[in-house]
């Protein structure tokens, strides 16, 4: 289990006299780290460590949850109990089909309202479907270049996705902006 716990629905304990809110949403990962029956949290390792580690580090600054986006279940919070499952969306068809079946889009749209920041750490197809779900001034995204002048024009942070998530450099810059948003 990481350092703020399983994530999932909103931990008033975790910063206390924090009242900004931060959602965190990535993607499930092919790294399944259980045969048995865990949080989503703690299930997925590999390209998914990256964004449960700034996950943690947000923890620590202010009240911050934790989403994913499931081949199975499609967006559920991080602490919903899980067992490994055979799809895990890799393209833009996967995703297409995940939204027909799940609508993960609107379930985001609607579970991030409440949040004064969301951080999105997913592929470039997946975020071009997520677009729509975020006003003007919300979205601290991490993603292709390709989304830099929307991102500029809709008043959101953009964080060029490096490796497979997140990258050290940006998770650094990520917690900064957040410790002054939430000093604002």
């Amino acid at each position: 289990m990481g350092l703020a716990g399983a994530g999932g629905i909103m931990r008033p304990d975790t910063v206390e006299g924090s009242k900004k809110k931060v959602l965190v949403i990535t993607n499930d990962s092919t790294v399944f780290l259980s045969d048995g029956f865990v949080s989503a949290y703690d299930m997925f390792g590999g390209r998914m460590t990256e964004v449960k580690n700034l996950y943690d580090r947000l923890s620590q600054i202010t009240l911050t949850n934790f989403g994913i986006i499931s081949g199975k279940f499609g967006f559920i919070p991080s602490n919903r109990v899980v067992m490994k499952y055979d799809f895990v969306p890799s393209c833009k068809e996967d995703y297409i089909k995940l939204q027909e079946e799940k609508d993960f889009v609107g379930m985001i749209e609607f579970l991030a309202k409440p949040f004064d920041k969301v951080v999105l750490c997913v592929p470039k197809d997946m975020f071009e479907m997520l677009i729509p779900s975020f006003p003007d001034g919300k979205l601290i995204a991490v993603t292709n270049k390709q989304f830099k002048k929307l991102c500029k024009e809709k008043n959101w942070s953009f964080y060029l996705r490096k490796g497979a998530r997140v990258g050290n450099a940006n998770a650094d810059a990520i917690v900064k902006e957040i410790e002054e948003f939430v000093k604002s």
